[in-house]
C-alpha cells in the first residue's frame, strides 16, 4: 500500500486540534458560520503550521502514546480483508496479484497511517458495488462475508475500530435481511449504503421495506457513490465528477420523494462533502416550476438533515458552502482510506488543519466531537484507551 510521509519528519506526530498553541494561533477567531467575520487566511494557516509541524514530544505530551483523549473519528474509511479479497479473486473481479489501492489493504499499514494522522478511531466499511456482483445471491454472500470480517476486526481492536455495516439493496427482501442480521449478531455502529443499485436509486419506492427496517434501528447510514449506472468511459475518470453526480442524485430523490421525513429516525452522511447536493440545492426549487423539485423552506430544511464528511477533500474549496448549508456540527471527518493512498490522507489532514473558514473550535467539531454525538456508544471505547 502506497504511504508517504507528507512531508513532515519521519517519526512526527501531528499537534491535536485543540492543542494551547493552536488555541493561541487562533485567538480572537469568530463565529465560522458568519463569512464576515472570518479570520485572515494568513493568520490561520498559522495557526495550522503551529499544529502540524509541532514537535513530536509536545504533540505525544497532548495527545497521549494513543492519541485517544484527541485523535480524530475517521467516518469515511475502507477495509478489505484477505477473505473479501480471495472472493474477489475467485469472481473474477479482481486479478490475483496486485489490482487497485483499495484491494491492497493490511491491518499493519492502515494502523500505522492512521497513527500518522491522529486518527484515533475508524468506523470500518465496505463500499461494494452492485456491479461487483452479477446475482442478488452473490451480493447477500459478499455482504455477509465482508461485514463478519470487519466485525472481526473491531472485536480484535475495540478501541480502534467501528463498523459501518455494508447493505446490498439489489431486492428490499434482502437489505432488510443484512439489516437484521448485523444489528441482532454484530451489532454495528451504522450502516453504509451504495447511492444505487442497477438504475435504482436511494428513495426508490421498491425499497420502502429496507427504509422502515433502517428506521426502526434509528440508523446512521453512510451514503457512497461509484460510476454512473448506464455511463460510458470517457477521458475524466469516475472519481474525479460522476462520484459526486451519484451521490447527489440519491440525496436528491431521498429529498423529493419525502424519505426523510417519511423515516425521521435515519441519521443521513452524504460521502465526500455531500457531491454536489450543498452546491445545486436551489436547483431544486427551480425545477419546481419544471415538474420535478420541492420548495426553498424543504430544500433548506432537507441541507440540514444531512452530514457530510470531508473525505474529497474538503478543505479548502468546498468549505464555505458546507458551513452555509449544513452547518459545522453536521461536519464529520473522513479520510477515505484506504481508496487513497497514506499521503493523501496526510495532506487532506494537513488542509483540514489549515482551513481558514474553520477556527479551532470548528476543527475539534469536525475531527472528533460531531461523531461522538452521532456515534455516542465510541465514547466508552475511546475513554478505554486513554
Amino acid at each position: 500500500m502506497a504511504e508517504d510521509n507528507g512531508g513532515r519528519a519521519e517519526n512526527e506526530a501531528p499537534l491535536a486540534d485543540d492543542e494551547p498553541s493552536a488555541r493561541a494561533g487562533a485567538a480572537g477567531k469568530t463565529d465560522p458560520g458568519h463569512p464576515g467575520r472570518r479570520p485572515s487566511r494568513r493568520a490561520a494557516v498559522g495557526a495550522a503550521a503551529v499544529g502540524v509541524f509541532a514537535a513530536p514530544g509536545v504533540a505525544r505530551a497532548a495527545t497521549g502514546a494513543s492519541g485517544a483523549a484527541t485523535g480524530r473519528i475517521d467516518v469515511h474509511h475502507h477495509a478489505m480483508t484477505p477473505q473479501v479479497r480471495a472472493w474477489l479473486v475467485a469472481h473474477g473481479q479482481l486479478p490475483p496479484v496486485g489490482g487497485p489501492l483499495f484491494a491492497t489493504w493490511s491491518l499493519e499499514a492502515t494502523l500505522d497511517t492512521m497513527d500518522r494522522a491522529g486518527i484515533a478511531l475508524a468506523l470500518l466499511s465496505a463500499a461494494i458495488p452492485a456491479e461487483f456482483t452479477a446475482t442478488p445471491a452473490l451480493a447477500a454472500e459478499l455482504a455477509r462475508l465482508a461485514n463478519d470480517g470487519h466485525a472481526d476486526l473491531v472485536r480484535s481492536h475495540p478501541n480502534r475500530f467501528g463498523l459501518l455495516a455494508y447493505i446490498p439493496h439489489s431486492t428490499a427482501d434482502i437489505a432488510v435481511a443484512e439489516i437484521r442480521r448485523v444489528y441482532d449478531t454484530l451489532h454495528p455502529d451504522g450502516v453504509l449504503l451504495m447511492a444505487h443499485d442497477g438504475l435504482t436509486y436511494l428513495g426508490d419506492p421498491t425499497l420502502a421495506p429496507m427504509m422502515a427496517e433502517l428506521n426502526a434501528r434509528d440508523a446512521v447510514v453512510l451514503v457512497h457513490p461509484y460510476n454512473l449506472p448506464a455511463s460510458v468511459p470517457s477521458a475524466v475518470p469516475p472519481f474525479v465528477a460522476d462520484f459526486l453526480a451519484d451521490t447527489t442524485r440519491a440525496a436528491v430523490q431521498l429529498i423529493v420523494r419525502g424519505e426523510l421525513d417519511r423515516y425521521p429516525r435515519i441519521r443521513w452522511i452524504l460521502a465526500h462533502g455531500g457531491g454536489y447536493l450543498p452546491y445545486q440545492a436551489a436547483r431544486l426549487s427551480l425545477g419546481r416550476a419544471l415538474g420535478y423539485g420541492v420548495d426553498a423552506g424543504a430544500v433548506r430544511a432537507a441541507l440540514r438533515r444531512f452530514y457530510v464528511d470531508t473525505a474529497g477533500p474538503m478543505s479548502p474549496y468546498s468549505t464555505p458552502t458546507l458551513l452555509a448549508t449544513v452547518g459545522t456540527e453536521h461536519i464529520l471527518y473522513g479520510s477515505d482510506y484506504n481508496a487513497v493512498p497514506a499521503d493523501s490522507v496526510l495532506a487532506g489532514r494537513d488542509a483540514l488543519l489549515a482551513d481558514p473558514a474553520l477556527d479551532a473550535s470548528a476543527r475539534r467539531r469536525v475531527a472528533r466531537d460531531n461523531a461522538l454525538a452521532l456515534f455516542p456508544a465510541l465514547a466508552p471505547r475511546l475513554a478505554a484507551r486513554s
